[in-house]
């Protein structure tokens, strides 16, 4: 147990502190939730820099940190998806399948003395993720100080009534959608990284499982 996986897990412990705070009504809490979740991401990129600068990396570090990540990001996901009406189940069930399948494929990988590197559109994707999440924290403090969500109808089908809000020409629609419309960028770009990783990787799932030395994800 070195630095840059105590810091991992101070990653994962953030998380309980997030959700308690993204659900109180009041604006002044989801604010402070931001700011845990803003921290909790910087400790991902200290995290990887400690183990390097301190030459302490490890398989265990390889398998902590990108679990954490995947943590941090689906405990958004949950509460994005109880928070808001206008995001559907299938995207969080997407983005949890696809994360899921790389820590199961991690896991065997590591236990079979082998890694999983990153690939770029992977980081792409991570990146995307963070930055998108506290946009999305933002919409709901600005919700909380002045958009009165709930007077704006919600029909059946959320693709075209968030397609409605965005077109709309309303601000406060238009910001209403935002979410929406950054989960569903989120999903596409998760579905293409999980096709991507089973084409190049999907093998170490069958057995006798034979792992690569470097895989991609």
């Amino acid at each position: 147990m070195n630095i840059p996986n105590l810091i991992s897990i101070s990653r994962i412990l953030l998380i309980p502190v997030f959700l308690y705070l993204i659900f109180q009504p009041g604006w002044g809490q989801k604010f402070l939730a931001l700011i845990v979740f803003g921290i909790a991401s910087i400790t991902d990129f200290f995290d990887g820099w400690s183990a390097r600068v301190l030459k302490q990396e490890s398989e265990l570090g390889k398998f902590l940190d990108p679990l954490a990540d995947k943590f941090l990001v689906i405990a958004a996901l949950i509460c994005f998806l109880i928070l808001d009406p206008l995001i559907p189940l299938w995207m969080v069930l997407v983005i949890i399948g696809r994360d899921l399948l790389i820590t199961v494929i991690r896991y065997l990988a590591v236990r079979k003395g082998n890694s999983i590197r990153t690939s770029k559109f992977g980081k792409i994707k991570t990146a995307f993720q963070m930055v998108s999440i506290p946009v999305i924290i933002v919409v709901f403090i600005a919700k909380t100080i002045g958009i009165d969500y709930h007077s704006i109808p919600v029909d059946q089908s959320t693709f075209c009534t968030a397609l409605d809000f965005l077109l709309s020409g309303n601000i406060n629609k238009v910001m209403v959608s935002v979410p929406y419309w950054l989960m569903f960028i989120i999903t596409v770009l998760t579905g293409i990284s999980g096709i991507r990783y089973l084409i190049s990787n999907g093998s170490v799932l069958k057995p006798p499982y034979k792992f690569k030395k470097n895989l991609m994800d």
